[in-house]
């Protein structure tokens, strides 16, 4: 596939998420953390805009130079932006108009890139679309998110869910103490935060070769999980607490019975399915109540090797950190990653809409630990 192929593929593909939307549906943001979709569609179009038609195109014309301040998310080396809560106050640019911004700079980009000196901007490229491939995996939670809390329950559309299959062999895999090594090695791109490859010890683990299913978490809430603090984090119960949290996310109680939002709309829960939509806060009190814990990432990377993963992104023990000698690039695109090691949780695995570029053994995924609107789930070890 060449480069303006894998281009347009991306874009496509992004468009493509959005086509069961309403218009209306294209501008909410409920919560801080979600986005309206219309931005997401800008901010992806920013991003090549000014990361390769600015800077490597001569004759380029920017299309709307208030767009900068509309569409740039977290860059301080660009300039001032709308804050992240107000995305969702912003009526202006229409949603026709950010189709039509995409339209034009997909123009520009693939007349630049028929004559470009494709060595000198490639790295860039990856990054640009392997960074709209992200944004692919939150329009689709965000949309989750936008619909599922609305009181009437609206289908996206027919979307499978993925759940993990259930190995033969149920006992929990048997990891030996040891040295091992962590990390991203080789060719192909991978984000900054999966570097430098290097060692660490563990001691010896026995991991759950099965994520927790619907099942398993029900029994914990019929436990009176969610009434006992000594499950929890300090953290957690006060989260608890503050918001009267009973559930995972889109779980409803109606009369007696569990329901849960999925795509298609709200629907019986369905109780050996793989369980979704929990923060880390619950992660750490189920894992508790059993007797058991979360993995560290690095036990994860190491065990994965021997367990099916990828329908949930599956929270870990570890803080989100830099690696050793993590090498922070100058400019702008030295704020993608580094600056936000600090107060996160790092999560390992894939989840059914990751794209399928990211499924890879060493992504470091991150959230705050309160978050639980992505495709996450639990895996136990001790």
């Amino acid at each position: 596939m060449t480069i303006i192929e894998h281009f347009i593929k991306v874009r496509t593909t992004t468009e493509k998420i959005c086509e069961p939307l309403q218009v209306e549906d294209y501008v909410v943001q409920p919560i801080i953390a979600v986005s309206p979709p219309k931005w997401h569609l800008g901010h992806t179009t920013w991003f090549f805009e000014t990361f390769i038609l600015k800077n490597f195109s001569k004759d380029y014309q920017v299309y709307n130079t208030d767009y900068n301040f509309v569409f740039n998310s977290y860059y301080e080396t660009i300039g001032a932006r709308v804050i992240r809560t107000d995305r969702g106050n912003l009526s202006r640019p229409s949603v026709q108009d950010v189709y039509k911004y995409r339209k034009y700079v997909d123009e520009q980009m693939i007349v630049f890139l028929k004559a470009a000196n494709l060595s000198e901007i490639e790295e860039l490229m990856v990054l640009g679309l392997n960074h709209e491939e992200q944004h692919q995996e939150l329009l689709l939670t965000d949309i989750k998110y936008i619909l599922g809390n609305n009181p009437l329950f609206p289908a996206y559309g027919e979307r499978d869910s993925v759940n993990q299959i259930a190995p033969e062999n149920l006992d929990f895999i048997n990891i030996p103490e040891g040295v091992y090594e962590v990390g991203f090695q080789g060719d192909g791109f991978c984000f900054d935060n999966e570097l430098n490859k290097h060692k660490i010890y563990l001691n010896a683990f026995s991991v759950n070769p099965v994520l927790v299913n619907n099942a398993d978490y029900l029994d914990f809430i019929n436990a009176g999980g969610y009434k006992n603090f000594s499950y929890w984090h300090a953290d957690g119960w006060e989260w608890v607490n503050a918001n009267n949290a009973f559930a995972p996310m889109y779980w409803h109680n109606i009369e007696g019975q569990w329901f849960n939002y999925t795509y298609s709309g709200l629907q019986a829960l369905d109780l050996e399915a793989t369980l979704c939509h929990i923060n880390y806060y619950e992660a750490y009190a189920f894992a508790s109540w059993k007797g058991m814990r979360l993995p560290t990432e690095f036990e994860w990377e190491i065990a994965a090797k021997h367990f099916d993963w990828g329908s949930r992104w599956e929270w870990t023990e570890s803080a989100y950190l830099p690696y050793p000698g993590f090498n922070k690039v100058p400019g702008a695109i030295g704020e993608y990653n580094g600056k936000f090691m600090v107060n996160q949780k790092v999560l390992r695995g894939a989840s059914e809409v990751t794209s399928e570029n990211h499924s890879r053994i060493t992504y470091r995924n991150f959230f705050q630990p309160n978050l639980k609107w992505q495709f996450t789930g639990i895996r136990l070890v001790k």
